[in-house]
């Protein structure tokens, strides 16, 4: 009888592994800042409720990102540049490669800002100095490229930040500038296997000065069987077809003044059919999916003045969450943009990270290193504040149960794996 019972639990380890989460772009595993993942840790300090921490040489923009036992991070160090592989169980570097040198501090950005992504089997990532590399887990170099090099320098105010979106075979990449330069705006359309390019497509737009800057990361809509690619910038959003990058639609109205310096940091966030649009604070969009050409009011379904500037919004899809970069936050209906609250202040601060969604919470970093926990739903209710008392410009990431948080000097892992803890208490049986 016993034999069977250990032979059941270990049935239901192997569900409950294959149902633990990854987080492998940078804003998790669908896109959107979401997690599926519960019994998340809500409270903690610098010692208390972390597994491990791994110092770091300095801050970075970039969050990490993790594959079961694997946590990949891009590091600046000094005027180098690498992407380090750590053991998720033990916190330790498995490995460092080089992608470059030329590391360039820009007040809070350097050039190590990108996040990875991966696939689980190859890892993908974006320097702020253009190169563009693919390793295998065991941190064998696949390819190399030089985006700077192949297509020119890149022409923005603050530097590249925009990370890798990776789908399928194919990585996107988008460069959308003008502020340093007068070649035009492009995405790219990578091969994952051999780092050639698909297609480079341009992106033409009516924007003046810094406002064709874009820091943001390209989006993916997916609706009935239609997959389409999503690019924030110059005062527009547009959409794009995945075989052959051509523009489906566009929606103007992000910059409605005209205004010369509406560069965009926070990226566009999409559930379901819905294309949240934000650009420097006001105003926020939301649009409606399926259309083509000029859908600038066919397809507008709410907007707000009430958007962020830095940190991207997350929703569920039936409550939308702003909080903007001085730590206000405003609840929205997600369909119809009313207001459920408005103007709740978490502790002042300046919030560059972005909120992620999970087990029921919101958890916000602001770059104190304060990690605010908040009740998702209609009424605001703040839960916890953790204090880590170290700089911090990367987002939360959320894989099997535990939170993974970066600051200036250390990478903390966050409450006890759901999946081990599991796996002990079968052999304890």
């Amino acid at each position: 009888m016993r034999k069977h019972i250990f032979s059941f639990s270990l049935i239901l380890v192997s569900i409950t592994a294959a149902y633990a989460e990854n987080w492998p772009q940078w804003r998790g595993p669908n896109l959107n800042g979401l997690s599926n993942e519960t019994n998340l840790p809500m409270k903690w300090t610098t010692e208390e409720n972390v597994i491990w921490k791994l110092a770091l040489p300095g801050w970075s923009g970039s969050t990490p990102v993790i594959w079961r036992d694997r946590v990949f991070m891009n590091v600046a160090d000094g005027n180098d540049l690498f992407l380090w592989s750590v053991d998720r169980t033990k916190g330790t570097v498995l490995w460092k490669k080089l992608l470059g040198s030329g590391n360039v501090k820009m007040l809070k950005h350097n050039m190590s800002s990108p996040s990875p992504v991966t696939n689980g089997k190859s890892v993908y990532v974006m320097t702020g100095t253009g190169i563009l590399k693919g390793f295998d887990f065991s941190g064998k170099e696949l390819w190399s490229r030089d985006i700077q090099k192949d297509y020119g320098e890149f022409g923005l105010q603050w530097g590249y930040a925009s990370s890798p979106l990776l789908f399928e075979d194919a990585l996107y990449v988008q460069v959308l500038h003008g502020t340093k330069t007068d070649d035009p705006s492009y995405v790219l359309r990578i091969d994952r296997r051999s780092g050639k390019t698909l297609w480079k497509v341009e992106r033409p737009t009516n924007a003046i000065r810094e406002s064709p800057d874009s820091y943001s990361t390209p989006g993916l809509l997916r609706y009935g069987k239609t997959v389409e690619l999503v690019i924030t910038g110059g005062d527009c959003v547009t959409g794009h077809d995945l075989v052959n990058g051509n523009e489906l639609w566009r929606a103007n109205g992000l910059n409605p003044d005209n205004n010369p310096v509406y560069r965009i940091v926070a990226s566009p966030v999409i559930f379901n059919d819905i294309i949240y649009v934000p650009t420097r604070v006001k105003p926020l969009l939301a649009l409606r999916a399926g259309g083509r050409g000029d859908i600038t009011s066919s397809h507008l379904l709410w907007s707000t003045v009430n958007g962020p500037d830095v940190p991207t919004p997350v929703t569920d899809g039936k409550y939308f969450y702003v909080v903007n970069d001085k730590g206000i936050v405003w609840c929205m209906d997600a369909k119809t943009g009313a207001e459920i609250y408005a103007q709740q202040r978490l502790k002042p601060g300046t919030y560059s990270g972005s909120p992620v969604l999970a087990d029921g919470k919101i958890y916000v970093t602001n770059e104190e290193g304060l990690t605010t926990v908040i009740k998702a739903g209609p009424t605001f209710e703040v839960l916890a504040e953790n204090a880590l008392n170290d700089y911090c410009l990367s987002s939360p990431a959320i894989s099997d149960g535990q939170i993974f948080i970066r600051t200036a000097t250390n990478l903390y892992c966050i409450g006890k794996s759901q999946r081990r803890s599991s796996i002990a208490q079968d052999e304890e049986r």
